[in-house]
């Protein structure tokens, strides 16, 4: 991993790509237990989680759907402050066990808004799994029932996650070097 450069911004190393599968393979591995026999519907938030919920489905050995949505609130490289519905649910979720995936929390206003919406649904259970979770930046406390890291107040890149479109495709995860903005 080296620095990189996406627009104007410079990013350095945060996360490998064989740590960031490892710990999917262990929350993969907590589902498997967790979800057995309850045949699981999982949400993946678009766009950010997408890398996130293919690698996690290819660890779980459950019978498991899984379904995706479109939820925004991030322009650059912070958050615009309003949740937009792109892509809505298409899915009945009542009496389902729900898993949302999502790539981040750090606010929590995507969450905060959009988990009302769901539990109104009345699925038999819903839970919260994400790969980053930034504590320092939450206003929104929500339940995350499984994370993979908490992760400092810091723009991070990669593994689904971008820069104004670009950078979803990198494999490991990048921080913003803020060294080089100021």
């Amino acid at each position: 991993m080296s620095v990189i450069k996406v627009h104007d911004k410079i990013f350095i190393p945060y996360l490998s790509e064989g740590i960031i599968l490892e710990k999917v393979k262990e929350l993969a591995v907590q589902l498997d237990a967790d979800y057995a026999g309850k045949k699981p519907l999982f949400i993946a938030i678009l766009n950010g989680s997408f890398m996130f919920a293919a690698d996690l489905f290819k660890y779980l050995s459950i019978e498991a759907e899984i379904c995706f949505i479109k939820l925004a609130s991030y322009k650059g490289i912070k958050s615009s402050g309003h949740v937009i519905t792109a892509i809505g649910l298409d899915t009945d979720i009542t009496n389902r066990h729900v898993v949302i995936l999502e790539d981040i929390i750090d606010t929590g206003k995507t969450m905060h808004a959009f988990l009302p919406q769901l539990r109104n649904q009345q699925p038999a259970s819903l839970k919260v799994a994400i790969l980053l979770h930034k504590p320092d930046a939450t206003i929104f406390p929500i339940n995350i029932d499984y994370c993979c890291f908490s992760i400092p107040d810091k723009f991070v890149l990669g593994y689904g996650l971008d820069y104004d479109g670009l950078g979803r495709n990198i494999r490991e995860l990048y921080q913003l070097n803020e060294a080089a903005e100021a």
